[in-house]
């Protein structure tokens, strides 16, 4: 599918250092209180009342960080424990001490990296309304009926397709008829899903909850939050390799590998609301690997079954760069 938006009018001021709070800042917390904020200026006809709590500094640190390959996770202009692992990712690869936060040393780095828009205007294509969409349930036998495990509505699909939180994706589209081409829509300037090189290596951090793609020299070409096991269905330890890819995988829930779970076989077709999201990087043993998620929300939040869950964007985005024979190593 052809995205125009990158072709789309720019609707946001490029972004600057301001002694004062930033829209929409409290100035607790996130940079303002002991320092300078973002000055960040919303698309025309948007309101921060719309936004509600969301804070307008967070959103664009996010952007900023999910197109710096340290994804934030969704992007939904909240703080929390993904876009704080990525703050601390992006500073220590830009010789920051992790440990500073938002601070005025960062957001400078950030800007110097990666300033411009922060919004953009898409409009929506027969493609985008027609679907098809999918009344997806959450019961194993139903699904394993479908004959894909699509998206549920077009909102699902463009806030995935842009890494947005759903709930953001109406804020700054409250009246957007998205049933219908032609509608324009505001988007945020999010990552292109690519990586500067090929992956040497893949680190899953257990402790951190995240997962690192190095190049061959150790240099950290991306790090994602990440899903990774539980007390009762712990990840490997040790060394494992990347059998496989498959961007679009079916999901085969068999009971004799598993602790878990219904007691007969299903194989269920591929797509974004798929148990394994849109995307499978096998880890050559059973039941292992690393793959996407239909809930983009919950990564970093909840436990998985032993396998390491990533949103589907950021799966996609390190399926692409890696091949058979990378070392991946659980620490």
């Amino acid at each position: 599918m052809k995205h125009r938006s990158l072709l789309a009018a720019l609707l946001a001021l490029p972004l600057s250092l301001s002694a004062a709070p930033a829209l929409g800042q409290s100035g607790s917390g996130n940079g303002s209180a002991n320092g300078p904020g973002l000055s960040v200026t919303l698309p025309q006809g948007t309101t921060q009342s719309q936004l509600g709590k969301r804070d307008t500094q967070m959103l664009a640190v996010q952007i900023m960080l999910d197109r710096s390959n340290h994804s934030p996770g969704v992007i939904d202009g909240y703080d929390g424990g993904n876009t704080q692992r990525a703050v601390a990712a992006f500073r220590r690869n830009n010789g920051l001490s992790e440990s500073g936060g938002i601070d005025s040393e960062f957001l400078q780095a950030l800007l110097d990296s990666q300033s411009g828009e922060m919004f953009r205007t898409y409009t929506l294509t027969e493609e985008d309304v027609s679907g098809p969409f999918y009344d997806v349930p959450s019961d194993f036998a139903a699904q394993a009926d479908l004959e894909r495990v699509g998206y549920k509505n077009p909102q699902e699909m463009l806030a995935e397709r842009y890494h947005m939180d759903q709930n953001l994706f109406s804020a700054l589209n409250p009246d957007a008829d998205l049933g219908k081409a032609g509608t324009e829509i505001i988007i945020v300037a999010r990552g292109d899903e690519t990586l500067s090189g090929n992956v040497a290596r893949i680190e899953v951090r257990k402790d951190a909850g995240e997962v690192a793609a190095l190049d061959a020299d150790g240099n950290e070409l991306a790090t994602y939050p990440a899903t990774i096991g539980s007390g009762e269905f712990p990840s490997p330890s040790g060394r494992m390799t990347v059998n496989a890819v498959a961007p679009e995988a079916n999901y085969t829930f068999d009971p004799d590998d598993q602790r878990w779970g219904p007691d007969k076989t299903f194989v269920i077709a591929p797509g974004p609301n798929n148990p394994i999201g849109g995307t499978w990087i096998d880890l050559g043993k059973d039941g292992y690997g690393i793959h996407g998620s239909p809930d983009p929300q919950l990564i970093g939040k909840t436990t998985s079954h032993g396998c390491v869950r990533l949103t589907n964007w950021d799966a996609n985005e390190l399926a692409k760069a890696v091949s058979q024979g990378v070392d991946v190593e659980f620490m």
